[in-house]
């Protein structure tokens, strides 16, 4: 079984936080092919949207996607976001939130030769999680 992505949940969690707390929630998006806003609003390949409810109509905040509709210059548009290209979720107010790391692109196919290859031995999470040159599973964001 897949594991699940914490990211829509943090970003859901940081919305209703933002929300509840009488603050404006801004989300950071990396613009790419799947993302539908407006372009003449992106600055270099990213863009900043204020998804409060008083800017952000109909806004679903789902695991895979978040869509609304909001007005720029004046004109409705239909937002589209895949969460993978979210890169943080913070409150305009006091630019508290959460950025997310760069999500790395899976790969889509080994040739045969690493196929052949046998894989390195990888130690449990159990074994020490210090160990040189593997990354840490939790970091620490302000």
């Amino acid at each position: 079984m897949r594991e699940l992505s914490t990211k829509p949940y943090l970003i859901r969690a940081i919305y209703e936080w933002c929300s509840d707390s009488g603050f404006t929630p801004y989300l950071s998006v990396k613009v790419d092919a799947q993302t539908r806003v407006p372009e003449e609003f992106v600055k270099n390949g990213e863009i900043i949207l204020n998804v409060s409810h008083d800017a952000a109509h109909h806004l679903t905040l789902g695991d895979d996607l978040i869509q609304f509709s909001a007005r720029f210059a004046g004109l409705s548009r239909e937002i589209s976001i895949p969460v993978s290209a979210v890169q943080g979720i913070f409150a305009k107010e006091t630019s508290k939130g959460i950025l997310f790391p760069p999500e790395e692109e899976a790969p889509i196919a080994q040739n045969e030769s690493t196929m052949d290859e046998p894989e390195k031995q990888q130690p449990s999470p159990q074994e020490g999680s210090s160990a040189p040159g593997k990354k840490r599973r939790f970091q620490v964001v302000k």
